[in-house]
């Protein structure tokens, strides 16, 4: 009764993964799981090394978002080191973690996931990928390729390469910003506005024909976590805030469950669970318990706990943004709508940045031994919220690394999704090509990195199964 079906090209998700879809005896689907099969070993081999070789180190965790890992890093070795760094300093940090945010979100939207918005869903894989909309729409390729190459060139710029640069370092970065490197990044401004505006007025205009995806791709009641910017006084004003901040939770109606929290103190508030189904561990809301603890992360929750962002452009299309739905934006299609927001919103940060009248300050890096035999650091990567978690010794040799990766705090929600999918689309004892593409679609909406969640390597295969009642394959596919 087993059969393959290939299907090329390669799926458009990063990492090793396989869906397994359990059918009633009526052909409906019962359940569904999202399986991540790379072993998760990056944190103990980190043991033994010293600590100020943990943001280089953990930083080759990933190609794609090795910034992120660079600055969370850091900022453990900061409270390792017991200080306050530099505040031009911090600043640059910013502008490197928003060129990360703004090129990761890129090759999410326009080379991962625009060939399901240009072409469908029900497109033959033979069109549906980047070569065709190259064919179909140059410009919107050549607009993807031009801000991903943004966010590279600030990289390169200030960390001398594009993929795992060294300058983040304990206690601030290894050096200061050179005024020549100022002017090239801000003569790039304009034109990455303007291809940030654009995309959104067109990705606006798909919204209406995607409406049966909007409605069960990830479309349920759940909690959201980030980062928001510090509040004193009594303020409720909160802001988007990569860098820094204090985590705020909120519930599936907008409420606020806990607020200003310290992100040194996440134990407190999430736990992780093991399954016998997967390497990726499932971070949970403690309070709730497990599994109902279900809580997600990323540019969707993101934009669902602030007040507003903070720069001009993004909080006019984030105002239209949360007029989709009173409350809470609740379905995961619209991760696509919050990257371009976000998009925007690091353009438009990052030039008020490179403005600071600080930001050519020399003092970039504070110098100290090690202080404290414990730090934490939490920074908003693209997929969401990451914590380093480091121990040391008294020679200052790490003893134990927790990581917190943002795929991982989604887990549970990209099963519940992955479910949900199933079960709308699957009526039969075969599989569709559009029934097949929406189940990657809807994981694709997560920008999941597995290697990066699991921290391990290897190829990009989608292995999914349909189970009968009692256990056996009925059809298979294999990417």
């Amino acid at each position: 009764m087993s059969k393959q079906i290939l299907i090329d090209p390669v799926t458009r998700i990063e990492g090793h993964s396989k869906i397994t879809i359990h059918l009633n005896d009526d052909g409906s689907v019962r359940d569904a799981q999202f399986h991540v099969t790379q072993f998760r070993g990056f944190e103990k081999f980190c043991e033994g090394r010293p600590f100020s070789e943990m943001p280089a180190l953990t930083g080759r965790t990933c190609g794609i978002c090795p910034v992120s890992h660079l600055i969370a890093s850091a900022k453990a070795c900061d409270q390792l080191l017991a200080v306050e760094i530099p505040p031009t300093a911090a600043k640059l940090r910013r502008i490197m973690n928003l060129a990360q945010i703004v090129q990761s979100h890129a090759l999410s939207f326009f080379h991962l996931s625009s060939p399901d918005l240009l072409f469908g869903m029900d497109a033959t894989p033979e069109k549906r990928n980047i070569v065709g909309v190259m064919e179909l729409r140059p410009s919107l390729a050549r607009d993807g390729i031009a801000l991903r190459k943004f966010g590279q060139e600030i990289i390169a710029l200030l960390g001398g390469k594009r993929i795992h640069p060294a300058w983040v370092v304990p206690g601030g970065v290894s050096n200061p910003l050179d005024p020549k490197m100022r002017e090239q990044m801000l003569a790039m401004i304009p034109e990455m506005q303007a291809i940030s505006l654009r995309t959104l007025t067109w990705f606006k205009t798909l919204l209406e024909q995607f409406r049966e995806e909007i409605r069960t791709f990830g479309n349920f009641p759940s909690m959201f976590m980030g980062l928001v910017t510090p509040q004193t006084n009594g303020e409720h004003n909160a802001l988007l805030d990569h860098y820094d901040g204090k985590l705020r939770f909120i519930d599936a109606s907008g409420n606020i469950v806990l607020d200003q929290i310290d992100p040194t103190k996440y134990n407190d508030y999430i736990a992780e669970s093991v399954e016998s189904f997967t390497y990726l561990k499932s971070p949970y809301f403690k309070p709730l318990g497990y599994p109902e603890g279900i809580y997600r992360v990323g540019p969707l929750a993101r934009l669902n706990i602030i007040d507003r962002c903070g720069t001009p452009l993004a909080d006019k299309e984030w105002t239209e943004f949360r007029a989709l739905r009173r409350g809470v934006i609740l379905s995961s299609f619209h991760q696509h709508y919050a990257r371009l927001i976000e998009i925007l919103y690091g353009i438009e940060r990052i030039e008020q940045l490179l403005n600071e009248s600080d930001i050519l300050d020399k003092n970039v890096r504070a110098i100290a031994k090690p202080s404290r035999s414990e730090g934490i650091g939490v920074s908003e990567a693209p997929r969401g919220t990451l914590m380093h978690h480091y121990k040391i010794d008294e020679n200052g040799l790490i003893t134990w690394v927790n990581m917190i990766i943002a795929t991982g705090h989604n887990n549970l929600a990209m099963n519940q999704s992955v479910k949900q999918v199933a079960q709308h689309y699957v009526r039969s004892e075969r599989l569709q090509e559009g029934m097949l593409n929406r189940v990657e679609a809807v994981i694709r909406s997560y920008d999941p990195c597995l290697s990066c969640s699991t921290h391990a390597l290897g190829k990009m295969p989608l292995h999914i199964q349909l189970l009968g009642s009692q256990g056996d394959v009925i059809d298979e596919v294999k990417r």
